[in-house]
């Protein structure tokens, strides 16, 4: 399926009046569907395999900006840390130290986000409200220097209950406001973007409205 172009269009116009940053999802997308999107602009892409990533990223411009918004094992690490843009799925503090070691080998300092866990799904991955509080704390008195918390990133359940998924939300935000020093909300897919913005999110993460459904792999 082509890149809907006047989706992009519409979808980037609306979230530039609120200020909004578009991550545009282009996991099991072919490279000729993100240079499409490139060519009318977009320059930050999310990936959720590593592998994958890795061997877009060497057929793509260098200026793309590339997000990892999947689970990351931390013996992954090390083969997107020399690129990678923003890691948004960090849940645990082990992970957060492998980042910052593969980011100094690198030569980088890495911005990533905690993932927090607000879905009512068991499967999803992420912190809760403590776990945040003590890594930022941990980090006060044993600070990364090659990795630079940028904020919180969150998904919401996969319900059609619109309250229950505003709610979850403007948990995420509460505790967003509550952290020291971050600028980046993360949460809001193609299906609750909008829900999510009115919840104080300054980033989404869009795909199927950009690229259509995505491939089964």
């Amino acid at each position: 399926m082509a890149v809907n172009k006047e989706a992009y269009q519409q979808i980037q116009s609306f979230l530039q009046e609120k200020n909004v940053q578009l991550v545009a999802v282009s996991k099991t997308k072919p490279v000729e569907e993100i240079a499409a999107l490139y060519q009318l602009g977009q320059r930050d892409f999310g990936e959720n395999y590593v592998q994958e990533m890795v061997g877009k990223s060497k057929m793509l411009p260098s200026d793309v900006r590339w997000h990892f918004i999947g689970h990351l094992q931390t013996n992954k690490v090390k083969l997107i840390a020399s690129f990678v843009q923003l890691i948004h799925g960090v849940d645990s503090l082990k992970l957060l130290k492998e980042i910052n070691k593969q980011a100094a080998k690198a030569g980088r300092v890495i911005d990533c986000l905690l993932q927090v866990h607000i879905a009512t799904e068991e499967t999803k991955f992420g912190l809760d409200k403590e776990e945040v509080e003590q890594i930022m704390s941990t980090l006060k008195t044993m600070p990364l220097s090659n990795v630079n918390i940028r904020g919180l990133m969150g998904m919401a359940s996969l319900t059609a209950d619109e309250r229950q998924i505003k709610k979850e939300f403007d948990d995420l935000k509460s505790l967003f406001d509550s952290v020291e020093g971050v600028d980046i909300l993360s949460m809001g897919m193609s299906g609750d973007y909008q829900i999510a913005i009115g919840s104080g999110s300054n980033m989404v993460r869009i795909g199927s409205l950009l690229f259509g459904q995505r491939d089964k792999k």
